[in-house]
């Protein structure tokens, strides 16, 4: 059986909530999901700081990967955002537990992460 759009919509709430409530319980109670905001999306989860900087997330709730466009949804956000980096977490198949999901970023936004800062050569191929 496939998804209705009101379904895949209520799936991708309900995986949002949990990513929400289980990074709020293990890292910050102030991350929430964010209020959605249209053509200028900043990401999923809202209050993710690293290093005293915003970190966007975006949640996928979805049977089939698609990283690329994932990747380019996820950059784009995380410019809306002014954040350090952005992670994209998706579901994996089968699996309820939140802390077990797929996590997925460039190495630019990994060096981020641990570095701090962006690295001097984004904008290159």
């Amino acid at each position: 059986m496939s998804r209705s759009r009101a379904s895949a919509k209520a799936a991708g709430t309900r995986q949002e909530r949990l990513v929400a409530d289980y990074l709020a319980e293990h890292v910050d109670d102030r991350i929430d999901r964010r209020v959605k905001t249209g053509g200028k999306d900043k990401g999923d989860i809202a209050g993710l700081r690293v290093h005293g900087q915003r970190v966007v997330v975006e949640v996928k709730n979805t049977s089939r990967i698609d990283l690329a466009s994932w990747a380019r949804e996820t950059e784009q956000e995380r410019l809306n955002d002014d954040a350090l980096a952005g992670l994209t977490v998706h579901k994996r198949h089968g699996v309820g537990d939140p802390g077990k999901q797929w996590v997925t970023c460039t190495l630019d936004d990994l060096i981020s992460l641990i570095n701090g800062h962006r690295p001097t050569t984004e904008g290159t191929n």
